[in-house]
């Protein structure tokens, strides 16, 4: 069932449609009124004005050689026989000296067609009269005598017959207006369908993935910006899942890692608490084993603390001023007893005089340890592992290099997602990079991971100068 919402989108298209076709069609239609009046206004005006200049070169042909007023009084049919038009025979003070109807006109005449002809070009002018309730168009033109304007001809004809056939072709168009506009609404909803079907699947899809079905897909209909939304929303209900399925995995991890060493805790716990054994030796053995699962068990306590943290955006640097050289032998002096333990050639080089950074030196180690114990974990007893610390380009360049397996060309690019854990056994609960990650973001500084399957690991850490 249709939403509100895509009811009010599709009456909107609709209506956006209609009401852009409806200004085109009439703006058309004007046009072509338009044309068609000019058409016919211009067809009166050519007739009318061939008659006059018929009518004019007559007069300065033959009857030049009397007054104006004598020949209208002698001659009074000769000046409307060549139209059907009623004649103006008017002097240059205004004054009609003969109307071919017998209109008896008192008043001076002043229009502009009048005085566009008493200046020697021809005068036209359309509008209503007194005497005709239909518009008349008047053409003015001069009668000369010696090239001297003695007077002015002036033809009226009655516009009622152009304005009819004006008035049938206006209803033409306009009937096929009001079809076209028919046509154009009923295409306008089917267009307006064609927009909100899809958008309309499309938000089914999204109130599924909300209500927590990621496994639904959004069918795409077109290739275009709806279809793109489609993909976009299938290609984030995709990753949802991967991240939930990444989430259930570490969980699964977390809870085996957290199980073990309170296993061997609680185991130990139980036998000396029985007091059974009087061996002092294996008494210090088993407070040791426990010991050490406690001190493995706070580690990753606090490992998940701090992912926490960073995951809800709590995570505060305390920034210092911080000599590298320092930080750099703490690590050594942290580290080499694992390399050993591991026979594993630990090789350090560290630049002298190395400008001092400003950052959270506790983080900073908290970065190269996790950093180095990937190196040595993934490194086999007898390899080697490097830590080389340089200033470059207004960066410190710590770089940890490892000869171990490597890392896969697909797992490579997802190593520092959160949650993510490699194929490899030796894997653990998928956070310690990504919190290392973090930890550089804050620093404003990067983490860098190359890589290759058996040839080995490199990462670069820059923290800014």
């Amino acid at each position: 069932m249709e939403s509100g919402t895509m009811r009010s989108i599709k009456k909107r298209l609709a209506f956006d449609f209609m009401l852009v076709i409806l200004i085109s069609v009439i703006i058309l239609e004007l046009i072509l009124i338009g044309f068609v009046k000019h058409y016919y206004y211009a067809s009166v005006e050519d007739v009318l004005t061939n008659q006059i200049m018929m009518s004019s070169q007559f007069y300065s042909r033959y009857f030049t050689n009397t007054t104006l007023e004598d020949n209208v009084l002698d001659n009074v049919d000769v000046f409307w026989k060549q139209t059907s038009a009623q004649v103006q025979i008017i002097n240059p003070d205004g004054k009609v000296l003969m109307d071919s109807i017998g209109l008896s006109i008192k008043k001076p005449i002043d229009s502009n067609d009048f005085k566009k002809a008493m200046e020697g070009e021809k005068g036209t002018w359309v509008g209503p009269v007194d005497y005709d309730d239909a518009s008349v168009m008047m053409v003015s033109y001069p009668l000369k005598s010696e090239e001297k304007i003695i007077g002015v001809i002036r033809f009226i004809t009655s516009l009622r017959e152009a304005d009819a056939r004006i008035q049938r072709i206006s209803e033409i168009f306009i009937g096929i207006g009001l079809l076209v506009i028919l046509i154009s609404g009923a295409v306008s909803f089917v267009l307006a369908n064609s927009i909100i079907g899809p958008i309309q699947e499309v938000t089914q899809a999204a109130e599924k993935m909300a209500g927590g079905n990621f496994r639904v897909r959004s069918q795409k209909q077109f290739d275009d910006e709806i279809g793109k939304l489609s993909d976009t929303l299938n290609y984030m209900a995709g990753e949802i899942i991967k991240k939930d399925e990444l989430k259930n995995d570490f969980i699964s991890s977390v809870s085996h890692e957290i199980r073990t060493p309170l296993t061997a805790i609680k185991g130990w716990a139980i036998v000396l608490n029985k007091g059974e054994i009087r061996d002092q030796e294996t008494i210090q053995e088993g407070l040791s084993i426990i010991e050490k699962e406690s001190e493995r068990l706070t580690a990753m306590v606090e490992e998940l603390l701090d992912f926490s943290k960073f995951a809800s955006g709590k995570i505060t640097l305390n920034k210092e001023e911080t000599h590298i050289e320092e930080v750099i032998q703490y690590i050594v002096n942290y580290m080499a007893p694992r390399a050993e333990r591991d026979e594993i050639d630990f090789v350090v080089e560290c630049e002298k005089m190395l400008p001092v950074l400003w950052l959270d030196e506790n983080r900073a180690k908290q970065v190269l340890i996790n950093v180095l114990d990937n190196a040595f974990k993934f490194t086999d007893p007898g390899g080697k592992v490097y830590l080389s610390v340089r200033e470059e380009s207004g960066f410190m360049l710590i770089t940890v290099k490892d000869y171990g397996c490597g890392i896969s060309e697909e797992d490579l690019p997802k190593v520092k997602e959160k949650f993510y854990k490699g194929k490899s056994s030796k894997s653990q609960n998928g956070i310690g990079l990504s919190v290392c990650d973090e930890i550089m973001a804050l620093h404003q500084g990067d983490l860098e991971i190359l890589s290759e399957l058996g040839a080995g690991t490199t990462v670069r850490i820059r923290f800014p100068i």
